[in-house]
């Protein structure tokens, strides 16, 4: 029974990894040649952010893409007090926010090449289906 249980995890998908340093990602990107999907949200209180990271980000069609395409940004700005962030880590999220996101728009999605050049921008939640959002991202 243990050895089942363990050759069926071996069947699940890895999930994607998802930075919360950028100048890190970025240097994963310039080495591996991948441009960066920056997500700026907030997981605890923004509707369409835990939308987007259910249906879009989690889904299969972005998984398979993303894990040979992509380096993963998120930006994350929660409010409620047992999801705070540490004092590093909201600082690092700010410096992004200031660079790629001025006006603090949620959601807010960017895909950026190695050198941190914007090359496409989504404003809030793109209503469309993973496959139309994972066509778009291969446009670049």
């Amino acid at each position: 029974m243990k050895s089942l249980f363990i050759t069926l995890l071996g069947l699940l998908p890895a999930s994607l990894i998802w930075h919360s340093n950028f100048k890190e990602a970025q240097l994963e990107a310039q080495t591996s040649h991948k441009q960066i999907l920056i997500n700026f949200s907030g997981s605890d209180w923004c509707g369409p952010c835990i939308r987007l990271r259910k249906e879009i980000l989690g889904s299969d069609a972005f998984e398979s893409y993303a894990k040979d395409h992509l380096v993963l940004v998120q930006a994350d700005f929660p409010r409620q007090k047992k999801n705070q962030l540490s004092a590093a880590q909201v600082k690092l999220n700010e410096a992004l926010a200031e660079q790629y996101n001025p006006d603090g728009k949620f959601p807010y999605t960017l895909l950026v090449d190695e050198k941190g050049k914007v090359l496409k921008s989504w404003d809030g939640y793109p209503n469309e289906s993973p496959e139309k959002f994972v066509q778009d991202l291969n446009t670049n």
